[in-house]
């Protein structure tokens, strides 16, 4: 007689529901970079926070998108007024206008990623305590949505310059790699004061004081010529310095583009950054339980 004892096992193991699918999440010790696979599968979700970052900003204003343009027109306005007709400050020869916008347009956009930045955790607390997904999404949404910001800021500086008859230097080429060091440094230092702000609240009230301070120790309002020759590369270690140097060198010709400065920038916005996200998953662990 033929058995049939096999086909009946094979039967049933088809039969059987398959087991459901875990995945247990663990908390990270220790210094670890970023994890580049776990970042691609939520990639859907950091798109989302771009966009909702955007559309939230100006939710319900006016003139909506029309604030990446006020915020540094106004700046340059009172800059222009005050440091450039009533305090003469040196300009290399450019108009001033010119001159200070040229230097706010990257200076707004890292100043914001630093504000908002550091408020992210805070502000999205219920949702980091509640759902698991890498934390590390939320400040660097913000250092995406700025960038259209700047992008915007940037088509105002164009039109300002053709005002003013300016061409811009074949070192407009180079402008990708000042932008690139700009957002590294946003985001490097972004990292460092988000991870510290959610455990240490003092320090998210005294970001606006802080980003003022900030501006006055790069060479926004003035050029990093009035920087005695000695301490110059020692200024540069603020990777602003070069970026700012590097875009009036490119844009208006008051220079030769500062390579000493971009690349120490470069140098310290990388180190920055790489700090910042050691630091930042480091504690990672700990922001559901103190946000």
């Amino acid at each position: 007689m033929p058995k049939y004892g096999h086909a009946d096992t094979d039967s049933r193991k088809m039969n059987e529901p398959a087991p459901p699918h875990r995945t247990v999440i663990e908390p990270h010790t220790g210094w670890k970079l970023i994890n580049w696979r776990e970042l691609r599968e939520y990639k859907d979700l950091f798109l989302f926070l771009i966009w909702r970052n955007i559309k939230v900003r100006y939710a319900q204003s006016a003139i909506g998108i029309g604030w990446a343009v006020v915020q540094p027109v106004a700046t340059m306005i009172v800059f222009t007024i005050i440091f450039g007709r009533l305090m003469g400050v040196e300009s290399d020869g450019a108009p001033y206008a010119v001159f200070a916008f040229v230097a706010l347009v990257p200076w707004t956009y890292f100043s914001n990623c630093l504000t908002d930045g550091t408020a992210s955790m805070i502000t999205n607390a219920q949702i980091i305590s509640k759902i698991y997904f890498p934390r590390l999404i939320l400040p660097m949404a913000i250092i995406g949505a700025r960038l259209v910001d700047f992008l915007i800021a940037f088509v105002i500086l164009c039109l300002l310059l053709a005002a003013y008859r300016i061409m811009p230097t074949s070192d407009v080429l180079f402008l990708p790699l000042l932008v690139l060091i700009m957002t590294l440094s946003a985001a490097g230092l972004g990292l460092w004061l988000t991870a510290l702000a959610i455990q240490y609240r003092d320090i998210n009230y005294g970001m606006s004081f802080g980003v003022q301070l900030l501006m006055y120790a790069a060479p926004v309002v003035y050029p990093a010529s009035a920087i005695p020759e000695a301490y110059r590369l020692l200024y540069a270690l603020n990777p602003m310095v070069g970026v700012i140097e590097g875009f009036r060198a490119a844009l208006l010709g008051t220079r030769a583009l500062p390579w000493d400065f971009i690349l120490i920038g470069l140098t310290t916005s990388v180190l920055m950054f790489i700090s910042g996200v050691m630091y930042f998953r480091r504690k990672e662990h700990v922001f559901a339980d103190v946000a």
